[in-house]
C-alpha cells in the first residue's frame, strides 16, 4: 500500500524539526540575561528531543518507501518556518515566545499528520505523530509557563 500523503506529511517534519532544531540553537547560542543558567543547558535537551524525533520520523518515511530531506537547502526550502539572523538585542521572553510558536506549529504539523495517517491507515506512522504531538505539546506547555501564558491547545 502506498501512503503518497503521510510521505508527504513526514517529510515536512523531516524539513520543519531541522529548522526547529537550528532556531532552538541559535537561542542556546544567543541567549543571556535572567534565566540563562537554568535554560541554557535546557536547550541542549529540546534540540536531543527535537533530533531524536527527526531521527524516527525519518526512519519512518524511509521504512513507507518514501527518501527524506537531507541537505540543508533542502530543509530551507522546504520547511514552514523561518529563520533570523542571530542577535544579542532579544530577552529571554522574546527567545522563548519565538520558541513557543515553532512548538505550538510543529502541534499543528503532527496533528496534520495524524489525520492524514488516519485517513490512509497507516497506524505505525499515526503512532509516531501521536508520540511526538505528545512532547512538543509538553514543552509548549512549560514554555508558556515560563513566560507566564497559559497553554490553549
Amino acid at each position: 500500500m502506498t501512503y503518497e500523503k503521510t510521505q508527504a506529511l513526514l517529510n515536512q517534519a523531516v524539513a520543519d524539526l531541522s529548522k526547529a532544531a537550528s532556531i532552538v540553537h541559535q537561542t542556546h547560542w544567543y541567549m543571556q540575561g535572567p534565566g540563562f543558567f537554568y535554560l541554557h543547558p535546557k536547550m541542549d535537551e529540546l534540540m536531543d528531543q527535537l533530533n531524536e524525533t527527526l531521527d524516527v520520523v525519518s526512519e519512518r518515511l524511509i521504512t513507507i518507501g518514501g527518501s527524506p530531506y537531507s541537505t540543508l537547502k533542502e530543509f530551507d526550502q522546504q520547511s514552514k518556518l523561518s529563520e533570523e539572523v542571530g542577535t544579542f538585542d532579544k530577552s529571554m521572553t522574546q527567545r522563548l515566545e519565538r520558541l513557543a510558536e515553532v512548538y505550538r506549529y510543529l502541534s499543528d504539523l503532527f496533528q496534520e499528520g495524524l489525520a492524514v495517517s488516519d485517513e490512509e491507515g497507516d497506524d505505525p506512522s499515526n503512532g509516531i505523530f501521536s508520540d511526538a504531538q505528545d512532547s512538543i505539546q509538553k514543552t509548549l506547555w512549560m514554555l508558556e509557563a515560563e513566560i507566564g501564558r497559559s497553554t490553549s491547545l
